[in-house]
């Protein structure tokens, strides 16, 4: 399998959901705590290392397509395991106004290692869907 998606309704409206997966301060808090900076805007770029047991991974993100509380795509790479690219789009899909399923898709899994188990299909299914229960429990905190 080359692509994990993960779904989930929330009820939230789409326009608190793009600003809790937009913004930097509240990326902070469900997503990746060490994320530097971060821009929705296509051609930003980032790069920053997540620790997972005894590997250290960069993750290089580059923001490829933005379609403002719809959708954000990224180019997702780990350069330091493999040379090839992988995709991760968030999609908000407003049932009405204050539900949004959120519909999370990492594709190019086949280009990573298979020698590494934080690259095995099973590993990201997991980490998407642990990704997507944070996104839900934090916006319960939310007003």
């Amino acid at each position: 399998m080359d692509k994990v998606i993960v779904k989930e309704v929330i009820p939230k409206s789409s326009d608190v959901l793009w600003n809790l997966i937009t913004e930097l301060n509240h990326m902070k808090q469900w997503f990746f705590e060490n994320l530097p900076e971060f821009e929705a805007k296509i051609g930003f770029k980032v790069e920053f290392n997540v620790v997972s047991g005894e590997r250290s991974f960069l993750h290089a993100w580059e923001i490829i397509e933005v379609d403002v509380k719809k959708l954000i795509k990224y180019n997702w790479r780990y350069p330091e395991y493999f040379d090839g690219d992988s995709f991760v789009t968030f999609c908000l899909n407003k049932l009405d106004k204050d539900k949004t399923e959120v519909v999370i898709i990492s594709e190019g899994i086949n280009n990573y290692p298979k020698n590494i188990p934080e690259f095995t299909y099973e590993s990201c299914r997991g980490g998407w869907e642990y990704f997507i229960n944070r996104l839900k429990e934090y916006s319960d905190e939310i007003n």
